[in-house]
């Protein structure tokens, strides 16, 4: 083994060490997470160099996942829909079982998440607050009547590719925030409550440039601050720790 080999070896094994001491003295730690988390359960990224945003499509993924471009072009954003943001048989990995086991020891009391991919839930993990929603819960936007993430896969086989509600008619709108749509203010006030109270704050695969789930920081009044990213973000500067690495890898590597 080389010796830069070694020395990345030594200064990954220090950084754990010192997030397990952060570990060890918290008592009420929250999670921020983004797409960053989920890389790893096969789920692409939107702003990495192989995201959603670096792939050819007829309209820019940011226009399609409009709210006006919904109501113009629903047929379309559909299409795009099931075929990149519905990801069936994605399971959770370290990052995610690592997360609900420190809510089950009671170390951790919530989770923020950028994703809407649901794997939190899927890992176990109870109390999250989803800023951007969910594809697995779907609404008639007439009736309100709730429909599983199958239905809206299924409803490519329909006459005009469209989930339409089975009781009134109405079109099923995905429960995920699109561009032009503002954030719950019930999920954004929890989360904004949950992040006040902690003594650490873990921040893991975000590149925290997404307002205003990436304003929710400022919140923080704890001891703490862990950033764990592959790349560089803005808040590096600030954090107590900073881990350039895979969030699973490093979350894996902590005694929980």
């Amino acid at each position: 083994m080389n010796e830069s080999a070694l020395c990345k070896i030594m200064n990954f094994n220090e950084q754990i060490e010192q997030l397990q001491k952060i570990y060890d003295n918290s008592k009420n730690i929250v999670f921020f997470g983004g797409a960053g988390v989920s890389t790893e359960s096969g789920i692409p990224d939107f702003r990495s160099q192989d995201g959603l945003y670096a792939q050819q499509w007829k309209y820019p993924p940011e226009t399609i996942i409009s709210r006006s471009f919904f109501d113009h072009d629903p047929v379309e954003f559909y299409r795009f829909y099931r075929q990149k943001l519905i990801i069936k048989d994605a399971e959770p990995n370290a990052a995610h079982l690592a997360l609900a086991k420190m809510e089950q020891k009671g170390k951790l009391s919530a989770i923020v998440t950028q994703n809407i991919d649901g794997l939190h839930q899927k890992a176990g993990s109870k109390n999250i607050f989803e800023l951007h929603g969910s594809t697995l819960r779907n609404y008639c936007m007439n009736c309100k009547k709730p429909y599983d993430v199958q239905f809206i896969a299924d409803s490519e086989n329909s006459p005009d590719k469209l989930p339409h509600c089975t009781e009134c008619g109405g079109l099923v709108k995905p429960d995920v925030v699109l561009y032009e749509e503002g954030l719950d203010d019930n999920i954004m006030n929890g989360a904004i409550q949950a992040i006040s109270r902690a003594d650490t704050l873990i921040i893991g695969g975000t590149s925290l440039v997404v307002y205003p789930a990436a304003g929710l920081i400022r919140f923080f009044r704890g001891d703490n601050l862990v950033l764990i990213n592959k790349s560089e973000t803005p808040t590096d500067q600030y954090a107590q720790l900073v881990i350039h690495d895979s969030i699973g890898k490093v979350l894996s590597n902590l005694d929980i």
